[in-house]
Parts: structure tokens; sequence; C-alpha cells
């Protein structure tokens, strides 16, 4: 186990869960207050540049004090990331009840892409996870849960399909769809909803083709 003299920044560690919970009204400000201040830093110097020690000061608390709630900077990343999905969540939760395969899509990407733009850090914090193999399971479990949801409901839309297959199409359009939002938020406001129209055009002509067949 690191002392809390090592920097844990430069070291691979399997431990990536919160050590306290907060229960008590100080921890949880002394958490959120720990979040907010990362999300701040990943701003400015990115996931790869981020230091624990610069967080513990940003926060306006000694490093020991830091790792009383979390063992290093990839188990900081994960809880920012857990609170992204917590908040998805909702948004998937809303198309699911419905189930519109046509304007519901339309409208759950417009409200994915707001939520990418307007939640911070989100794209500088997805990036990391995705580049951390400690945390790559939490962003396959992520798809792979929300894919199970997708396919119950699809079933009764693709009839005649075998329930793999399914949940392989539910695989890959949430996956495709993320990679081009992700990518539209590196364009100007212009470029980027033209290539969501493209990304909506897409997917309808994909599901009639799979519906109908």
């Amino acid at each position: 186990m690191n002392s809390c003299g090592q920097n844990d920044d430069q070291l691979v560690s399997a431990n990536v869960e919160q050590r306290r919970l907060p229960v008590q009204g100080r921890s949880r400000e002394r958490v959120n207050t720990i979040l907010n201040c990362t999300i701040e830093l990943i701003k400015e110097v990115g996931v790869q540049g981020l230091k624990t020690s610069e967080i513990a000061r940003q926060a306006g608390i000694s490093l020991p004090s830091l790792y009383r709630y979390f063992p290093n900077k990839t188990a900081i990343i994960k809880a920012l990331a857990e609170q992204h999905i917590q908040k998805l969540d909702g948004i998937l939760q809303t198309f699911l009840t419905d189930f519109d395969l046509d304007e519901g899509f339309d409208h759950l990407i417009d409200v994915y892409a707001q939520f990418y733009r307007s939640e911070p850090g989100y794209k500088e914090i997805w990036s990391g996870v995705e580049s951390m193999p400690e945390l790559q399971e939490l962003d396959l479990g992520e798809l792979y849960d929300n894919a199970e949801r997708l396919s119950v409901k699809a079933k009764s839309r693709f009839k005649g399909l075998e329930d793999e297959r399914i949940w392989l199409i539910c695989v890959m359009l949430p996956r495709t769809c993320g990679a081009i939002l992700k990518l539209s938020m590196t364009m100007e406001e212009t470029q980027s909803q033209m290539l969501l129209s493209e990304l909506k055009l897409m997917v309808k002509a994909y599901l009639r083709e799979r519906i109908s067949t």
C-alpha cells in the first residue's frame, strides 16, 4: 500500500474505489470540494497532467486528508465518471419509457449533445476514463448495462432477429452515437449541428432498414 508520501500519480494502483463515503455534512462538503477542484484542474491540464498534490492544494486541504477519501487520482476520476453515469441514466430512462425510435431518438441525441456541452469537464474526464486500463471496465460496464436495457425494449420492434444480434445492435448504436457526439463537441456550433443532423439521418435509416427486415 502506498504511503501518503509517495507520488501515486506515477504509479498504477489496482485500488480505484473511494475510501470513505461521506456521511456527515462536513465530509460531503469536503468530497464535493475535491471533485469540483478536480474538474477545474482537468479543464486546465487534462487528465494526464492531473496531480493529487495540486488537487489537494486547490481544495485547501493536506494531501493526507485527500487520501482519507481517495487513494489516488484514478479513484477521483472514477467518482466523477460515476456521477455522469447517474445523470445520463435519467435521460436514457425517459427514452426507454416511450421508446420512440423516430422522434424520440432525435430528441435523445439532442439531449445528450446538450449534456456533453454543458456538463463541466465531461469530454476531458471520459477521454481519461477511456485511456485508463483501470477504468475501462467502468466504461464497458455502462455500455453493456445500457445495451441490456435497450435490447429488452427492442425485441418487440426487431421481429425475426435473434436476441444476440439485437443486443449487439444495442451495443453498436450507442457507442457509434457517443463517438460522433464527442467529435461534434470539438467543432464550431454550425458544423456541430450539421454533423448531428447527419447522425440522426444515419441512425433512422439504419433502424428503418432493420425494422423492415
